[in-house]
């Protein structure tokens, strides 16, 4: 596979295939929103959009990055998440880089969103489809976090048929800024399990797949077999 690694500021074409890498948290959250039984995430251009969907539809669940606010009902943590029930809600997801990326790539033949819990579902769905070429949104940092440029190269890697070892590029990830942020409480709105979370190789079985519906940018699970042809979703 041809992967190309960029931040979001260096996007200066629309790629026929985008893979949108947020580790530390908002895919990782946003998979834990799907084993909880969301039907589907939005996600918000911005905190305003956010806080208007959620007027509009008070149904829907909406989280964002840092600690509670107003108008928003949970926080862009997976720790927090999991012991959420969300069966069969639409969540309203905003935060600092993940959404930002993929809304980035909105017009993408295929857009997918990834972190290392649904590494595996996403390299398998990158060869079922035939692409031999991605380009991979490193969504932290300006392009530079290191939690998602060793999560990003090691889906690549394994798309491309590579035997690839986790092991490397998950101490790369455990031992990123971010994680040091989460880790020390530097950040806000922060489970102390959210690393180990974030971490967990492959919990989940599914890809997250994101294209536009009725104008806003929505990302839905994907089912993909493992190799012993199950379905795993974690729930």
């Amino acid at each position: 596979m041809r992967a190309r690694f960029l931040g979001i500021a260096e996007l200066t074409e629309v790629p026929s295939v985008a893979v949108v890498v947020d580790v530390m948290r908002a895919y990782t959250v946003a998979a834990w929103a799907f084993a909880q039984g969301a039907e589907r995430i939005v996600l918000a251009g911005s905190l305003d959009e956010a806080l208007e969907l959620k007027a509009r539809h008070p149904d829907w669940v909406a989280l964002k990055d840092g600690p509670p606010a107003p108008g928003f009902d949970a926080v862009n943590s997976p720790g927090m998440l999991r012991s959420t029930d969300l069966a069969g809600l639409t969540v309203v997801q905003k935060t600092t880089a993940g959404t930002v990326g993929a809304l980035a790539v909105r017009e993408a033949s295929l857009v997918l969103c990834a972190g290392f819990v649904v590494a595996e579902a996403t390299a398998r769905l990158l060869r079922g489809r035939g692409c031999d070429d991605a380009t991979f949104v490193v969504t932290g940092e300006d392009g530079r976090a290191e939690e998602d440029l060793a999560c990003a190269q090691y889906i690549a890697g394994r798309a491309g048929g590579a035997g690839t070892n986790a092991a490397g590029y998950l101490r790369r990830a455990r031992a990123s800024r971010a994680a040091a942020e989460l880790t020390q409480g530097v950040r806000k709105g922060v489970h102390p399990d959210d690393v180990d979370l974030c971490l967990e190789l492959d919990r989940f079985s599914f890809a997250m797949v994101a294209a536009e519906e009725d104008g806003l940018m929505v990302l839905r699970p994907w089912a993909v077999p493992s190799a012993d042809g199950e379905v795993r979703h974690g729930r």
